[in-house]
């Protein structure tokens, strides 16, 4: 069960700034989110929305309920309220510059900033404005509501204790749930000064609606509550039900924490959740994923891809981030299919199906599973089965227990265990030499394939029907239960399909994926979603011009480089139509004249760096804690020079020092230009040819668009995407750090 979480200043931003009402901005994604997980293969017994009327009326029936009980609080806020809009301002609607020291990032949200990632309030905001305006807002009084939490404390305590262990909670989960709770709770508003929203059904608060992350699982909850007929097939008293959540680990304590203790406020007899599987950051190539700015290859990209959806579902669930953050590269999404698809699973699907299928003359079975003897006094076939129970029971624990990746693996194993078996028995050399044991053998492989269908199918449903097809056998016998002796059938895999069935026709499943075309994707989604669509769009309106016979000739200007010849002034970047890649960036050899310690700030250095200008620049870098002052002084760095000067703890740095980390931030190095190297020189990329712009347009988040692409290699050269950064005497490096990012 799923569904689309439609209400709060998420949807009111997006809808004002595609001119669409927020319902019809909801309408619109909740489409495209049902027909991508279609696309995926997901399959829903209920795929719902939050801003249905039945959500409406239990969502409110569960606020009541606190309300009568007293479990909830008014108390008075003070909120930015925008006198040009007329309205509170959620997080969201406030834009200003980032607080952070070492950021000072001038479009970071009340919320959040995108560039450091640091969690702020718009209260915290340097210069704060409104979004929609650009208005400085004012601080008003404004009332709401809060739910009594520390008064729920008790209770909750013993929910997670109980169901943590019970439901068998992961690592990450429990760590962050008391990370909560450790210092005590507090009360939390749940009602928000916004018009998209469940009301809140009191007469005081009639224009104020709940805050999203009150209703938001109401959805996965609410079947305990038989609210319509539709719902009665699945209906079961609450101690029937097992509930199950799946999440990213930025979403643990609204679920492990504030929803529960919403419930348990209740008194009344509400599914509780049994068991959480949470999972860390997956990021892109050497950055991370970025919804807001669109970095990465998301679920309306892949359709445009010739790869297969298996293949997509099963890289991103072996790559599942269960434990730790893990990568997307499109150099091992091509390894894993390549080698894990394509040559083992594959190769034991249609190896074994397309030897049975030869026809009888020609060395096979014309297609028919052969009939056979006693497989268990079948050596080989015996020691194979006693593998096969061991990891079908390591499947089974580990999916009961939600350790998908665990699982998958198991399954995998199961078509290693069959290569190695066909290997072993020779079985071209057996079909001349010893037919019935080639019998037997060909027997189990079937029984093999038919189980890899039947594991695999949660993970590939679309590869576990192919390979049905192919066995001429129907989709119903995909099951793996202790009824019906079907578990005690995988254990004996001979027994999976019946002698005399007749197979349909063997195709291979997977195919290779090439070099030529995993570089393809990787350019193809390089950048940002808005980057490629500007690009598309530049792309159109070069190809529109180039063909107008109404466009004049370009006159042959003379001037400065850059520049306009009648007026001398040099052309802004904007109207230069420039790619959005690294050549846009400035980035210079610097050399470290002096560098002190911020006299106002333990974590900051204050460098001059000499960049070949008249003056040498300050800079302002967060290095501390990483570096030692004494190997600062006098070297060569890499310093990005058009970025737009900002103060941090007032000192404003007129540059940045680009420095590589390690995948958990605790290792820190400074990308080092080569030592012939000549100061003041721009660092080159091959490839990438074109100027800098004068100042990077904050607003046009440049620097936030090219910064994922640059990383060090495995052979600890600093790169943007596979290109090397460049000088005159050759390429820059970083010391220890291999695949870090750059920034």
């Amino acid at each position: 069960m799923c569904g689309t979480d439609e209400y709060g200043t998420a949807t009111e931003t997006r809808a004002m700034e595609e001119g669409l009402t927020p319902r019809e901005i909801c309408d619109k994604y909740h489409a495209i989110h049902r027909d991508i997980y279609e696309w995926f293969d997901i399959d829903f017994d209920k795929f719902g929305r939050t801003s249905t009327p039945q959500q409406t009326e239990i969502a409110q029936a569960i606020f009541m309920s606190l309300y009568e009980k007293k479990r909830l609080n008014e108390n008075t806020m003070i909120q930015p309220y925008c006198t040009t809009c007329n309205r509170f301002l959620a997080d969201r609607l406030v834009e200003g510059t980032c607080p952070t020291p070492g950021c000072g990032y001038e479009d970071a949200r009340g919320d959040q900033c995108d560039l450091c990632g640091k969690l702020l309030n718009a209260d915290d905001l340097i210069n704060p404005r409104c979004k929609v305006c650009g208005n400085t807002p004012e601080k008003r009084p404004t009332d709401h509501l809060f739910l009594d939490l520390p008064g729920l404390n008790d209770q909750l305590q013993s929910y997670i204790n109980n169901t943590s262990k019970r439901g068998g909670w992961s690592s990450n989960s429990i760590q962050q749930t008391n990370a909560w709770i450790r210092d005590g709770l507090k009360e939390r508003c749940i009602t928000r000064d916004l018009k998209w929203g469940v009301p809140v059904p009191l007469e005081k608060y009639k224009h104020k609606v709940f805050y999203v992350w009150f209703d938001a699982p109401i959805g996965y909850i609410s079947i305990t509550a038989n609210y319509s007929p539709e719902w009665e097939k699945w209906w079961k008293s609450p101690e029937d039900v097992e509930l199950v959540q799946f999440m990213g680990k930025d979403n643990v304590p609204f679920h492990t924490v504030i929803f529960p203790s919403t419930l348990l406020g209740t008194e009344e007899p509400w599914t509780l959740m049994k068991t959480i599987s949470v999972t860390e950051y997956l990021n892109y190539e050497s950055g991370k994923f970025s919804k807001s700015r669109g970095v990465g290859v998301f679920g309306n990209d892949v359709k445009s891809t010739n790869i297969p959806v298996e293949v997509w579902r099963y890289y991103l669930l072996t790559n599942r981030p269960e434990v730790s953050d893990t990568l997307f590269t499109w150099v091992d999404l091509q390894a894993k299919q390549n080698n894990e698809l394509l040559k083992n699973l594959g190769n034991f699907v249609h190896r074994t199906l397309s030897f049975l299928a030869k026809p009888l003359g020609e060395g096979g079975f014309g297609k028919v599973v052969p009939e056979v003897g006693n497989p268990e006094e079948h050596e080989l076939t015996r020691n194979l089965a006693i593998k096969v129970k061991s990891t079908v029971d390591e499947y089974i624990k580990s999916m009961e227990a939600v350790k998908l990746k665990g699982g998958l693996k198991a399954a995998m194993q199961v078509s290693s265990l069959g290569n190695q078996y066909l290997q072993d028995s020779q079985f071209w050399k057996l079909y001349k030499e010893d037919k019935p044991s080639c019998a037997i053998v060909l027997k189990t492989s079937v029984g093999l394939v038919h189980l890899l269908a039947t594991l695999l199918e949660p993970f590939m449903p679309s590869f576990s029907h192919k390979v049905l097809a192919q066995l001429n056998l129907p989709v119903s016998t995909l099951s793996l239960v202790e009824e019906n002796d079907e578990l005690e059938r995988a254990y004996k895999p001979w027994m999976l399909v019946q002698s005399g069935h007749s197979i349909g026709s063997p195709e291979p499943i997977f195919a290779e994926m090439k070099d030529d075309e995993m570089e393809g994707y990787r350019q193809k989604f390089a950048g940002s979603q808005a980057d490629r669509a500007a690009a598309l769009q530049s792309a159109t309106e070069a190809l529109s011009v180039s063909n107008s016979s109404t466009v004049a000739p370009e006159k042959n200007t003379k001037g400065k480089k850059g520049g306009n010849a009648a007026t001398g002034k040099k052309i802004p970047a904007v109207a230069k139509d420039l790619p959005l890649d690294v050549s846009r960036l400035d980035i210079r050899v610097g050399l470290i004249t002096d560098v002190k310690k911020h006299p106002d700030a333990d974590s900051l250095y204050v460098e001059q760096i000499d960049v070949g200008e008249s003056t040498p620049r300050t800079v302002v870098s967060g290095l501390v804690k990483f570096i030692p002052i004494e190997q600062m002084q006098n070297r060569k760095v890499c310093v990005l020079c058009n970025l737009k000067p900002a103060a941090m703890r007032g000192i404003k740095s007129q540059a940045m020092v680009l420095a590589a980390s390690n995948a958990d931030h605790t290792v820190v190095e400074l990308v080092t230009p080569p030592e012939g190297a000549a100061v003041g020189e721009r660092v080159t990329f091959p490839g990438y040819t074109g100027e800098p712009d004068d100042v990077l347009n904050p607003k046009k988040k440049i620097w936030e668009s090219v910064q994922p692409d640059l990383h060090t290699g495995s052979d600890l050269v600093a790169q943007y995407k596979d290109v090397p950064f460049t000088t005159s005497s050759g390429i820059c490096r970083v010391q220890t750090i291999a695949n870090g990012g750059i920034k």
